[in-house]
């Protein structure tokens, strides 16, 4: 069973979006330690959606 972590956000890790939502940044993505495969605009880990 593959059980994911809440990991605490701290300053730094995201900020909010003209529209209010939250967008992680790359600190963030390198602290949680994997790539989502989500198309992430601040992803770390060199994923595109529209490529890959």
């Amino acid at each position: 069973m593959n059980i994911k972590k809440r990991i605490p956000l701290t300053e730094g890790d995201y900020y909010l979006t003209p529209q209010g939502y939250k967008c992680f940044t790359e600190q963030y993505h390198l602290k949680r330690g994997y790539c989502c495969k989500s198309g992430c605009r601040h992803c770390p880990y060199g994923f595109n959606k529209n490529r890959d």
